[in-house]
């Protein structure tokens, strides 16, 4: 019986979709390990965060140091048969590229799993969430904040997947 190369398993959506209680769920129906974002920035770098406030600039250079980090131990997740999930927030088409094509360099089948959730109710979430500051709450975060985000996203398209497979999670 041939066995199946584990899976790279990109989990995107929109601020308060729910992205990471999904991902969560899915490692435990697929019995596979998962890596967060927010795990990372809140354990590695937000108690260091400049005290009159985060930039942009700020967070993203760290981001970018703990992605690096999450690849390299993926791989070694990857090498002895299990699957990933990445739940990195993938808001720009062009961070799923880097991932997907990361994953073909790797001869490892991907899949894009988008949680569209409407805005409405995501802003509701995020406000629920903010007050409650229960198991998948990382960080405070503002209208303004929300707001920014919405203007940064980019849908996911089969165009833009070259092949990849996308899964769409409704609420």
């Amino acid at each position: 019986m041939t066995q199946l190369k584990p899976k790279i398993i990109l989990v995107t959506g929109g601020t308060g979709a729910g992205k990471t209680t999904y991902a969560r769920k899915l490692c435990d129906e697929i019995g596979a390990l998962r890596f967060s974002i927010d795990d990372w920035m809140t354990g590695l770098f937000w108690m260091d965060a400049p005290k009159d406030g985060v930039t942009f600039d700020w967070a993203m250079e760290r981001i970018g140091r703990a992605e690096r980090v999450i690849r390299q131990t993926a791989e070694g997740v990857l090498s002895r048969g299990l699957s990933v999930v990445l739940d990195l927030g993938f808001t720009k088409s062009d961070h799923r590229k880097a991932f997907t094509d990361w994953a073909k360099a790797l001869s490892h089948p991907c899949a894009v799993h988008w949680v569209d959730v409407p805005q409405d109710i995501r802003w509701a979430r995020v406000e629920s969430r903010n007050v409650e500051k229960g198991e998948t709450f990382a960080m405070m975060v503002t209208r303004e904040m929300f707001d920014f985000m919405e203007m940064e996203w980019e849908a996911p398209s089969n165009e833009g997947l070259r092949g990849n497979e996308l899964v769409i999670i409704g609420d």
